[in-house]
């Protein structure tokens, strides 16, 4: 999702009011959602969101904050599952400084890794170079998170 500076409005709250046209959302839970990123930095990177547009960990409720730690729990194990990387990059960006994409809405990256993932690309091409369509990724980890939030 984030990188669509020319998208009116918040990219998250945008994708839920549209009834997510790309596709691109993998889980919605009662407060919160999991959606892939539409410039992702390898296959199945996704976001955990909370669906009210707030800025902060601060600032989210109790309510939020549990099911933003059970959704980014959910995602490890889903990407996990459905890639079987090496590690998980998981993190959280508040404000321009810290390397926010998308300002004023808190939300929590993971992206799986492997050794030597890395490439020249992004760099010198400002491209990315993915083995799998996020439509791809978005078939592989719907029933996979099915499956946890029925356990």
């Amino acid at each position: 999702m984030t990188g669509e500076q020319a998208e009116q409005g918040c990219v998250f709250c945008n994708v839920l009011e549209q009834a997510d046209p790309r596709g691109l959302v993998v889980w919605q839970g009662s407060s919160c959602f999991v959606v892939l990123n539409l410039y992702p930095y390898n296959s199945g990177h996704v976001m955990v969101v909370p669906r009210r547009h707030t800025g902060t960990l601060a600032s989210l409720t109790s309510v939020e904050l549990q099911e933003l730690a059970v959704l980014t729990q959910r995602s490890e194990a889903a990407l996990s599952s459905a890639y079987n990387p090496q590690g998980i990059n998981v993190g959280v960006n508040i404000g321009r400084p810290a390397g926010a994409g998308v300002l004023d809405h808190v939300h929590v990256h993971l992206v799986p890794r492997w050794n030597g993932d890395t490439n020249f690309m992004t760099v010198t091409g400002d491209t990315r170079v993915l083995p799998e369509s996020l439509a791809d990724s978005a078939r592989r980890l719907r029933p996979i998170f099915e499956q946890l939030a029925a356990e």
